[in-house]
């Protein structure tokens, strides 16, 4: 029996490698910046052009397919997600790590039909370094099978997140509030490493426990998502109920019991979801 999905998910490794090349060469020239919804939320050239580069071969192999890319969302269009085959897209996980030079920086390309995800690939390309996932055949880092940690005492986990880009005091209060609480736990630490992708694939390999944020989106978590739950670990919504790829709140830990315990301690704030209708200017 033909698999249905195999040519899409050896294109999106194939673009992945593609747009990781282009990445690295752009970090040897000058890095354009500009910004989108504050001063701290960057976007280069490099994060259009890449997802220029994605999406036109995306369309040219598979005209069917919807799309859905950071950069088109930034730039105005709408962020629909519905029963059609949809890659969901981030360019350049990890912009403020590539204009600063910080070595995490991530292409993550998910892939979703009906709704439910198929594959993800997570190529983090300065460390060079190829995360796979395909429902119900295995994750994979360049070829090798991943696994995530078989630890079950939070006192012996790290957890690993991001203060994102939102300078709202009340929610930095809340997010570095969460920090403190889950710390003193005790945990063996709280890891960063500035790219939701990465951060997920950590999980799936086995380096960290457990990786929570609020304000994330889809197109940071779709891809990761496929890839942990397939190296055996589980997603949760921040308040222990089911996972919403739309809803930018995700705990993704290696069993339940880290995820929970990780779970008591978050103070949730709101954030709009990535599929709420958008105010026309």
């Amino acid at each position: 029996m033909a698999d249905e999905w195999q040519e899409a998910f050896d294109h999106a490794i194939t673009v992945a490698n593609k747009a990781g090349e282009l990445i690295r060469t752009a970090l040897q020239n000058e890095i354009k910046i500009t910004t989108k919804s504050s001063s701290v939320d960057l976007v280069t050239q490099t994060d259009q052009r890449v997802e220029k580069i994605i999406i036109s071969s995306v369309k040219e192999k598979f005209p069917e397919h919807c799309l859905i890319g950071e950069e088109s969302v930034a730039a105005g269009q709408p962020c629909v997600f519905t029963d059609n085959p949809t890659w969901i897209i981030d360019p350049v996980d990890g912009t403020t790590n590539f204009v600063h030079g910080f070595p995490f920086v991530a292409v993550s390309i998910g892939f979703a039909v009906n709704k439910q995800l198929e594959f993800g690939v997570v190529y983090s390309c300065l460390e060079d370094k190829m995360y796979t996932g395909r429902k119900g055949k295995g994750a994979f880092c360049n070829g090798e099978k991943l696994q995530v940690s078989d630890v079950t005492d939070i006192n012996k986990s790290m957890i690993i997140s991001e203060h994102g880009c939102d300078r709202d005091k009340e929610k930095v209060t809340k997010i570095f509030s969460t920090m403190k609480k889950i710390l003193c736990i005790p945990v063996h630490g709280l890891r960063g490493s500035g790219t939701a992708a990465t951060n997920m694939c950590l999980v799936a390999s086995g380096a960290v426990e457990a990786f929570f944020e609020i304000g994330i989106h889809c197109w940071d978590i779709a891809a990761g998502a496929v890839i942990v739950t397939e190296a055996g670990g589980v997603l949760l919504d921040v308040d222990g109920g089911p996972f919403d790829l739309m809803s930018r709140r995700m705990v993704s830990a290696n069993n339940r019991a880290i995820a929970d315990r990780i779970i008591k301690e978050i103070d949730v704030f709101t954030v709009e979801r990535d599929d709420a209708p958008r105010q026309k200017k």
